[in-house]
């Protein structure tokens, strides 16, 4: 994040400190709330507002107890200056923005509706469903709701970004001895036994020895992390007494997820990244800027429908309604410099303040759309290459999404690698004993060149899996052929059809000691077809020892014990880890 401010010590508290805070005019970088020493300088872009209002809170962030205007505006950067002795680090905030509420031409205005900062880097306080949420009156979308939202966000809270970082450095694990492990913080840790209870489902119980000790065990060398940016529950889940366990319903972008700290967010993400780093493991996070939790038109004000509905989203001809790419109500329009500009703002923050290696983009083909459709030489990618904080780091697409023309795998950047989900279904129907498919199996082995040569790319840029957290674990991909999703009460309509999987003669769990010879043997020609394979492999959390999920092969809604991976194990713990352990050495040395 760009930067126009030193910190410098704290003004001296006056003799007579003024029972009014008070907004000076400040300056309009860097966007979102950044601590000086001197006071806090606040920055918010909107360009179709008529007044932004800064709201403090007390320390409880119950009580609010100023509401500002920002005093100036440059171009559409609105911005204001607290000097030190009205609040600081810890200080907790939100805003208010006025302008036409007139959803025809795409405006949602509503300054009944608490707002979190786009930049928050860090949130407090507990998001609650509830009907005042919503910026449109009750069964009318063309009036604005007057219920206040407050009692029910959270609050932003100003960040001190100092941290000691020592002497460690970030790995720098070269593409071609990558061996990447996707794995989710709350998941891996929740119920491990060598973790401290305290530290569990936390961001320092995956900075526990006992855990960096496995991964390096593996062998593996880059740490994905499933969404950590703060997110929230669908409200479907919600009443139906579920919650979101994978984490892609963003709410803030830049803030790390606070139900994953102990204490604070910020510092013990930057604790796991430093002790991941010193034991040579890169970070890198999945994350999700294809849409928020914002939903469509029958969706809550949160933030960016609040401070520019028209700029922030794709909308239909009629601007009351959303495009949905994403398939999950609304569509970030990365048509717009500015919505571009906050995601590089992001995307730097990350790299520079948080020191995370690189990023995988859920449903990528979003950030490349324009109006004709994906274009690998999008701005947004152009700007991601010319920056010197990100040219350097690992970008990983999942290649598709789901509209017109989503399905892009091959068509990302030189430099990008790419989830191939045609070398997991090449893999798991040849070793099924699919139609002779010998040829296509050795494409994939030999690093799918029919799908990256055309474009001058290396064999690096397949990411080659045979299970990933969206849908069978590797376990149980040899032990059913049916999903069951029963308990994501969608009547097992839900997740993939099209598995590819072979139960090898019992559906399910089974004491039959020839069906589990065969479930492991199996799962050794799957895993050292991945390992021995040219490009990137990628290993999902647990199917080192056997990790199921009891069929459940879309667990986004489980947070329980199906989607914890030291809960649910099979009598075949154990042998899949030395598997890829002593696999590893052929990947790194055939990678291109």
């Amino acid at each position: 994040m760009s930067q126009e401010f030193e910190r410098t010590p704290p003004e001296q508290p006056h003799d007579a400190v003024p029972d009014t805070p008070r907004l000076e005019a400040g300056s309009p970088q860097p966007l979102g709330a950044y601590w000086t020493g001197r006071g806090t300088n606040f920055t918010v872009f909107s360009a179709h507002a008529e007044q932004v209002e800064l709201c403090l809170f007390d320390a409880s962030g119950r009580e609010e107890v100023a509401r500002l205007a920002l005093p100036s505006r440059a171009g559409d950067l609105w911005h204001g200056f607290l000097p030190a002795r009205f609040g600081g680090p810890g200080l907790r905030y939100g805003y208010r923005v006025h302008g036409p509420y007139d959803p025809l031409r795409g405006h949602r205005f509503n300054p009944h509706k608490l707002l979190l900062d786009p930049c928050a880097q860090s949130l407090r306080g507990e998001f609650a469903w509830h009907p005042s949420l919503l910026g449109a009156a009750r069964g009318n979308d063309d009036q604005p709701s007057r219920d206040d939202s407050a009692p029910h966000v959270p609050r932003a809270e100003v960040v001190d970004g100092t941290f000691d970082w020592g002497k460690v450095r970030a790995p720098n694990v070269p593409w071609r001895d990558t061996v990447v492990y996707e794995t989710h913080v709350k998941g891996f840790t929740q119920l491990h036994p060598e973790v401290p209870p305290e530290l569990r489902g936390k961001y320092l119980g995956l900075a526990h020895p006992a855990v960096v000790d496995h991964f390096k065990h593996l062998g593996v060398t880059t740490i994905e992390l499933m969404p950590v940016q703060a997110f929230i529950s669908e409200q479907f889940l919600h009443e139906r007494g579920l919650g979101n366990f994978w984490g892609y319903n963003s709410l803030a972008w830049f803030a790390p997820e606070p139900r994953y700290a102990v204490a604070d967010a910020v510092v013990e993400f930057k604790t796991m990244v430093r002790t991941l780093h010193a034991a040579g493991l890169e970070v890198v996070l999945d994350v999700v800027f294809n849409h928020t939790a914002e939903g469509n038109e029958n969706g809550p004000t949160l933030n960016l429908r609040g401070f520019d509905n028209a700029v922030y989203y794709r909308l239909l001809q009629n601007r009351a309604h959303y495009v949905n790419h994403s398939g999950c109500g609304n569509t970030i329009n990365f048509d717009e410099s500015a919505v571009r500009a906050l995601v590089i703002d992001c995307l730097r923050y990350w790299a520079t303040e948080m020191r995370v290696d690189g990023f995988r983009f859920d449903l990528a083909p979003i950030l490349g759309r324009d109006p004709n459709g994906f274009n690998r030489h999008a701005p947004l990618f152009a700007a991601m290459r010319a920056d010197p904080a990100l040219a350097y780091l690992k970008m990983i697409a999942e290649p598709w999404d789901v509209g017109p023309g989503g399905y892009q795998l091959g068509h990302f950047p030189s430099g990008w690698s790419e989830w191939n989900d045609r070398y997991r279904d090449t893999a798991r129907a040849f070793w099924r004993g699919d139609r002779p498919l010998v040829g296509t199996f050795v494409e994939r082995l030999a690093g799918s060149s029919d799908l990256f040569r055309g474009a001058g790319r290396k064999p690096t840029a397949s990411v080659n899996y045979v299970a990933a957290h969206d849908g069978f674990t590797l376990q149980d991909t040899v032990s059913f052929v049916h999903r069951r999703n029963e308990a994501n009460l969608e009547h097992n309509r839900d997740g993939h059809v099209h598995n590819l999987s072979a139960n090898h003669g019992v559906e399910g769990p089974t004491d039959d000691a020839a069906v589990l010879a065969l479930r492991e043997r199996q799962v050794r020609n799957l895993l050292a077809t991945v390992f021995l394979s040219q490009g990137v492999p990628m290993l999902l959390a647990g199917d080192e020892f056997g990790r199921t999920q009891g069929g459940n092969n879309n667990a986004y809604c489980q947070d329980n014990e199906i989607t914890t991976p030291t809960a649910r194990t099979t009598r075949s713990a154990g042998w899949t880890g030395r598997c890829a352990s002593a696999t590893r050495r052929g990947s790194r040395s055939s990678a291109g």
